[in-house]
């Protein structure tokens, strides 16, 4: 792999020099490294591009690291990864992605991964996302997440976008079965003229199926963000989604909530919080010594935490 590749990977997937265990890395479109585990095999799909990842039932404690990076403009790159997690097996999976850009033509990658859980698995799913350099060209990631969950099964998604994407559409799509819960946890920082759209459509179909999907977002600059969720209850069950934002500057954001309930004993909830800075934190952080700009920063990185 490239120098950048390298620099890109230490943010985005907590590189220390090397992987324990299964991983791939994907550079500009093609594959720097990989290894399979003695329960976690890696292969090329030989219909496109991209990987199938099979984690045998059982398989407890091991990590999978799939991290992109794009390193320059002009790569339009395209994945498609599919999980199959085994019956009781319980895994992280760290699919991080870094797109840097010196360049003026557009860089982007757009990952598409399904998850197939069977009964009883259990996945934590990390996936952070940042962009870098200074190129003119847009830098541009647009994740796609499909998930089917068999009964007992078990799904936490902790996403995270830092910095320096122009443009990014995430799109989370969810199947769940009886007794099956997701969990989401969603983090966005937009600056200058970034623009953000996240997409979460739920549909909890089997009894006593829960999801719960949160995010928190903070909009500088005169960047745009949108949130939209549907949280679809066709059994007994329960469904939350939350939309906290900050603005700052400029910033505009857009919570758009769709909750659709067909059984008497679906109960689902939105909440939505849109606003600025409390005056109130500032002044008491500015009390201890700080500028205006120190307390806004300390307040964005607590709430983004």
């Amino acid at each position: 792999m490239n120098k950048i590749t390298e620099s890109l990977l230490r943010v985005v997937s907590d590189f220390g020099g090397t992987f324990k265990g299964a991983y791939n890395v994907r550079e500009d479109g093609g594959c720097a490294g990989r290894q399979s585990s003695e329960h976690i095999k890696l292969e090329s799909k030989k219909d496109g591009p991209g990987l199938i990842i099979r984690v045998a039932p059982g398989t407890k404690g091991e990590t999978v690291y799939i991290p992109a990076c794009v390193t320059h403009g002009g790569i339009d790159d395209l994945v498609y990864n599919d999980f199959y997690i085994g019956e009781g097996a319980d895994v992280v999976v760290v699919a991080g992605c870094g797109v840097h850009n010196e360049d003026d033509s557009e860089a982007r990658h757009n990952g598409i991964h399904r998850f197939f859980l069977e009964k009883g698995a259990r996945v934590v799913y990390r996936e952070k996302h940042v962009g870098t350099g200074k190129g003119r060209g847009a830098r541009r990631i647009d994740p796609v997440t499909d998930i089917q969950m068999a009964e007992d099964s078990y799904m936490e998604m902790d996403t995270v976008q830092i910095s320096g994407v122009d443009s990014t559409m995430r799109r989370t799509n969810a199947l769940l079965k009886d007794r099956a819960r997701l969990v989401v946890r969603e983090r966005l920082l937009t600056n200058g003229t970034e623009w953000a759209r996240s997409d979460f459509d739920v549909t909890l179909e089997g009894e006593d199926s829960s999801a719960d999907i949160v995010s928190r977002s903070v909009a500088r600059g005169k960047s745009r963000q949108e949130f939209n969720s549907c949280l679809r209850g066709k059994n007994r069950c329960n469904g939350h989604s939350e939309c906290d934002a900050i603005l700052a500057e400029s910033g505009s954001v857009v919570a758009s909530p769709s909750l659709e309930a067909a059984n008497l004993d679906a109960a689902l909830i939105h909440e939505a919080a849109i606003g600025k800075i409390a005056g109130e934190q500032i002044l008491k952080l500015r009390t201890l010594g700080l500028t205006q700009e120190e307390a806004e920063e300390r307040i964005i990185q607590g709430f983004l935490k």
